[in-house]
């Protein structure tokens, strides 16, 4: 029964997340793309942090779309490190 309710809510999330759309440009600024999304990745921690106190976003929108979220998610990998196999190598080398 736990599995059924678990999978209700994920179905209902993904379909209410399917209804979100973002607000057409209204500037003349073009969008930001690859780049950027590349420097909002790397630097997101910082403003996750800088958001609990001043309003700031920590993910730019409307955007360029694929190319922004592809510089995101390198940016994001960049700074964190792409995950547990980095960290047991760099730990055990100096033992």
């Amino acid at each position: 029964m736990r599995w059924r309710s678990l999978a209700g809510v994920l179905v209902l999330a993904s379909v209410l997340g399917a209804c979100a759309h973002q607000p057409p440009p209204s500037g003349g600024a073009p969008l930001p793309g690859l780049l950027l999304g590349f420097v909002h990745g790397y630097i997101s921690l910082f403003s996750l942090i800088a958001s609990l106190f001043f309003p700031v976003r920590i993910y730019e929108f409307p955007n360029a779309g694929f190319f922004y979220d592809l510089g995101f998610i390198v940016g994001v990998f960049a700074f964190y490190g792409s995950g547990r196999t980095t960290y047991v190598y760099t730990s055990s080398r100096w033992r």
